[in-house]
């Protein structure tokens, strides 16, 4: 099943490289060419045909009425049925090759067909239509000095084409017809039309040719324009089109570079607000860090002697007390916040026995009681102790404040992956919330803009497991309760590398300060990444 995405969107390519620009554009020039050179070829066909046709026609009807004249005159006014096919032999002795058929009355009344070929020429192949036409008398006058005319009709006997022609001897005599073969102006003109489909086929392969060269001219700037965009889209703000000629496409390439010169300045100012507003919190969060150390100790010392305080102060106590472990902790996540945002969190690789981490990220914090675990000994990978600590620290405190307990921790291995399920019993998190829980300080309702933790728990569980080339998701189980799935490869030697390449390689000022220790920090003690992060949940 896995194969036909991977299947569709191939045929979705090839369908796309089929229907290019290039390829619209060669046809488009290809129908018109084509349109163009069979329109020109079926002109000239006809014109020739009809021009052929005519020509060999008039020929043999202006022979044939001379002959029919001047071989019938001689005979007398009642010939005989050999007088009658001799003079169809004379007649049919001719330069143009047509058979003759001679019809009159006869001494005793009856009729007589002399035909120069009695086997292929006789009366049955004249049509009715034309004998009517020729044995109609039509009134002389002044528009019409004869009663009967020439007459001609084509026709196909046997797969051949022919010639009929009949006309009367005015003032008296034989009717005759002529029958001549058309077929060698038939022969002719197939010739003719093998001839024009060769050149509008040849015409056909200069215009795709001409169509290509064409489209390649058009295109390149085009191409290169597409080129230049997406490079431009890569984060190449720099990158210039050079501009030749004054046409739409110079026009289209200056527009173009206008665009990336000031979008390359607006994402410039962007960039420089970005920066000091990182370094303005990685600066606040350092300098808060010398006051809060000093504010620490003080509630540390009162928490330890808030058995003898007045019980009237005892609670103010306790408060005090509480808030600043949650400024502390707010103070660390913003110093680790912007080490990912400056790029200076860095891996410290170890192997690392999962089952034997989890259980100690559990016993650290005093969650065995709440927490049920589910994973198999001996999975080793190769990660960031630290980062792991601090990624399970808030995917399992997260799913206790919000789910309740028990909570239950599962570790699988998927191929070349770590799996680290964790699921509460809670109501879940609503659907509109799902795609925010991973935002930094997102809060799902604005009435309650309050809560115990720094809103960046999950955010920084989300970075640490990127940088280790890993990623979590969050969905709503069937059977209740909210599930978030931990996916880290098993050995991070490649990302780590991969990673200390690119710095070399890319080795630029980063805004921000990146403070303490570098490993990126993060909250230490009983309390790491315990704090409320996603704040959809009731």
């Amino acid at each position: 099943m896995s194969d036909k995405p991977g299947r569709a969107r191939g045929w979705a390519a090839g369908l796309l490289r089929w229907f290019s620009l290039r390829l619209r554009l060669m046809l488009v020039f290809g129908l018109v060419a084509l349109t163009a050179a069979v329109s020109a070829s079926a002109i000239a066909y006809w014109l020739n045909r009809d021009a052929v046709l005519t020509r060999t026609q008039d020929a043999a009807l202006d022979e044939f009425r001379k002959a029919l004249k001047d071989d019938t005159d001689p005979l007398p006014s009642v010939p005989t049925c050999s007088e009658l096919r001799e003079a169809a032999g004379r007649m049919a002795d001719n330069t143009q090759k047509y058979e003759v058929l001679l019809i009159t009355r006869t001494k005793d009344a009856g009729s007589c067909p002399a035909a120069s070929d009695k086997d292929l020429f006789t009366l049955d192949v004249v049509p009715s239509s034309l004998r009517r036409a020729v044995d109609q008398k039509r009134p002389v006058g002044k528009g019409n000095t004869s009663p009967y005319h020439l007459y001609w009709q084509r026709i196909t006997l046997g797969g051949t084409p022919y010639l009929v022609g009949g006309a009367k001897v005015n003032g008296g005599g034989p009717t005759g017809y002529l029958l001549k073969s058309l077929d060698t102006e038939r022969q002719d003109l197939n010739s003719l039309a093998w001839s024009l489909g060769i050149a509008t086929g040849l015409a056909l392969i200069g215009a795709a040719l001409l169509a290509q060269a064409a489209a390649a001219t058009v295109l390149r700037p085009v191409q290169r324009l597409g080129e230049a965009a997406h490079r431009l889209g890569e984060g190449h703000l720099d990158t210039r089109l050079q501009v030749s000629g004054s046409d739409e496409l110079a026009n289209l390439s200056h527009t173009f570079n206008r665009a990336a010169e000031r979008l390359q300045k607006r994402v410039a100012e962007l960039s420089g607000r970005e920066a000091s507003s990182r370094r303005f919190v990685a600066d606040m969060s350092h300098e808060l860090r010398t006051p809060l150390t000093a504010i620490t100790a003080v509630t540390e010392v009162l928490e330890e002697e808030a058995d003898s305080l007045d019980p009237m102060i005892a609670p103010a106590v306790q408060l005090v007390v509480s808030e600043t472990r949650r400024l502390n902790d707010l103070v660390e996540n913003l110093m680790e916040v912007t080490r990912f945002d400056a790029g200076t969190a860095r891996l410290v690789l170890d192997d690392v026995d999962v089952a034997d981490q989890v259980t100690a990220c559990i016993d650290a914090r005093a969650w065995l009681d709440a927490v049920e675990l589910d994973a198999a000994r001996g999975i080793v990978a190769r990660l960031d102790p630290r980062r792991l600590d601090v990624i399970l620290a808030n995917l399992i405190g997260n799913a206790l404040k919000h789910g309740g307990s028990p909570v239950r921790v599962s570790v699988r291995t998927d191929g070349d992956e770590l799996l680290i399920k964790v699921r509460d019993h809670g109501p879940g998190i609503p659907e509109d919330v799902l795609p925010h829980v991973f935002d930094r300080f997102y809060k799902a309702s604005a009435s309650r803009p309050r809560s115990e933790g720094s809103g960046l728990g999950l955010s920084i569980a989300m970075e640490n497991a990127h940088i280790h080339g890993g990623d979590i998701s969050a969905a709503n189980s069937p059977e209740g309760g909210a599930v978030f799935t931990l996916r880290l490869p098993m050995d991070t030697s490649r990302t780590a590398s991969d990673e200390a390449e690119d710095e070399r390689d890319h080795d630029h000022d980063r805004d921000g300060s990146s403070g303490g220790d570098r490993d990126g920090g993060g909250s230490k003690g009983k309390g790491t990444g315990t704090g409320r992060d996603e704040e959809g949940r009731p």
